[in-house]
């Protein structure tokens, strides 16, 4: 009677491809000319890990030392950290071994809101709002708060942080993402439904948090001269960036000279084109000196569209390299677009204008006809709940005007429909501070069926449902194109019919043959 084979006595090579059927390649990306690269999908934040995949990557290394060392690229490629004091330890003793902080990429600092006045007025507050009595423990932010504290007074983050980014020799992205527990959204949700005069007495604040994040892993990147080349803020307010700009503003030229990739979203609730501007100069220097970009994305809430020249921003800087470029949330007029489109056309290869409002007097039907006629190179074009922005006003004009996710929800659904909400505007995690983060070593992503992200957008053709309510054939447009009056725009709005069929027009695609 013949045994079964050993797993012990399986190559190298077939115990890689059963790692792989667990955990996908840690060396697979997306180019970064695909459609997907500056979609949600540039953002996924890091979810938690289906806990049978990260238990049998676990298991898998425990079996031998041969398992052991096959399998730490594989649980340390992806680091999640999040600032707390065990959050930090655990972060330490990951560098603090350089077998196993060779292999990270990409590193995640996971940074909750600030306690910016102790607690003692989160007691009072949940003492008078007798619904939350029983389903909040005072006790749980007094340790958060007390935890903030240690950390900040030792200052422990910028230790472990500096020594972290000189142990991560393979760096290439650094994200910082806004972390909200379940305790967290339950106090937030709290003070929303509480009166105005109740809920000022809480300090709890995400402006502070970022900025010192922001400030920190700064510091630690440029201390430890780290290979990093990519940056992704997809929560950021904009105090942050000024912060910077006042603390450390030898170190912006240097970090910006060596990024291929930055991706900003800005989220602040209230002043956030005031404050925008205030931070145009460092735009520029940051521009000025990013060089090597070859992908980036300034984003705001999808609901609150800024009214900030495109240039305010961007100041007419030319990438060589740059080959997609995304905004969300904008007021411009066409001819801002058209113009900055226009100095990269012999290389811009995406170009993603999601949330953009065009002006009054400008139409898309111009942006469009330049787009399809100039850019040659262009493979794919995002327009994603474009419109006008009086008709968008329109629309708002009785509504309360909230953010991209609402604040406490931290759902993630298997799917999303095209007009789905945007960035989420904070990873939630359910349950408290004290669980276990033996889990969170890498990060696990879980694709979603949308056009703009997930399986389909790694092929430069676009989703087959784009709508056919308006299509017409342009299979023998070689000969004779159609003009821009046969796209339907009337100046006033947009449907998501035309706005599917103008970015199948736009790289030349027949709306009613392709798919």
């Amino acid at each position: 009677m013949s045994s079964f084979p050993n797993l012990q006595t399986l190559s190298n090579e077939l115990l890689k491809d059963i790692l792989d059927f667990i955990d996908a390649d840690q060396d697979r990306s997306v180019n970064i000319d695909r459609r997907a690269y500056l979609s949600v999908e540039s953002f996924r934040l890091p979810s938690p890990p289906v806990p049978s995949r990260a238990h049998d990557i676990g298991n898998f290394r425990l079996t031998c030392r041969r398992f052991a060392e096959m399998g730490i690229p594989y649980q340390f490629a992806k680091v999640a950290t999040r600032f707390s004091y065990n959050g930090l330890e655990r972060l330490d003793k990951i560098c603090s071994q350089e077998h196993l902080a060779k292999h990270t990429r990409k590193f995640s600092y996971l940074v909750p809101y600030f306690y910016v006045q102790g607690t003692e007025q989160v007691r009072h507050f949940l003492a008078s709002e007798s619904r939350h009595q029983n389903s909040l423990d005072p006790c749980i932010f007094q340790r958060k708060a007390e935890d903030q504290r240690r950390i900040l007074q030792a200052a422990e983050d910028t230790r472990v942080l500096r020594k972290a980014m000189a142990a991560f020799v393979s760096l290439q992205h650094v994200q910082i993402l806004r972390l909200q527990d379940e305790a967290d959204r339950m106090l937030l949700e709290a003070l929303q439904e509480s009166d105005l005069h109740q809920a000022s007495v809480v300090d709890l604040k995400w402006a502070p948090a970022c900025t010192h994040a922001a400030t920190t892993i700064a510091e630690a990147l440029l201390h430890a001269r780290s290979p990093f080349s990519r940056f992704s803020g997809p929560m950021m307010n904009s105090q942050s960036a000024l912060a910077i700009k006042d603390r450390i503003p030898q170190t912006v030229t240097l970090l910006a000279s060596r990024l291929t990739c930055l991706e900003l979203h800005f989220d602040d609730p209230e002043a956030l084109e005031e404050r925008m501007r205030a931070t145009s100069r460092l735009f520029k220097t940051v521009f000025n000196a990013a060089q090597n970009l070859q992908a980036v994305h300034v984003g705001f809430p999808s609901r609150a569209p800024v009214d900030l020249g495109l240039e305010e921003i961007f100041h007419s800087v030319h990438w060589e390299k740059l080959r997609a470029f995304g905004i969300q949330a904008w007021r411009l007029t066409a001819d801002e677009i058209i113009r900055l489109a226009r100095r990269h056309r012999a290389t811009l290869r995406g170009l993603r204008l999601r949330d953009v409002q065009l002006r009054e007097g400008s139409m898309w039907k111009d942006v469009l006809m330049m787009l399809r006629s100039e850019m040659e190179q262009l493979d794919w074009v995002s327009l994603r709940r474009v419109d006008y922005s009086r008709h968008f006003d329109e629309l708002w004009a009785d509504s309360m005007e909230v953010g991209d996710v609402e604040i406490g929800d931290g759902s993630h659904g298997s799917s999303e429909s095209d007009d789905a909400g945007d960035i989420l505007p904070h990873f939630s995690m359910h349950g408290s501070e004290n669980d276990s983060e033996d889990d969170y070593d890498s990060e696990y992503e879980h694709s979603i069926a949308d056009t703009d992200h997930g399986p389909d957008a790694y092929e430069i053709a676009l989703s087959p449902n784009t709508t056919a309510s308006l299509p017409f054939c342009t299979c023998s447009r070689s000969s004779d194109p159609a003009g821009t009056d046969d796209l339907g725009d009337n100046g006033l709005f947009v449907m998501y019919q035309q706005r599917k069929l103008w970015e199948n027009w736009v790289i030349g695609r027949c709306p009613e043959h392709s798919s």
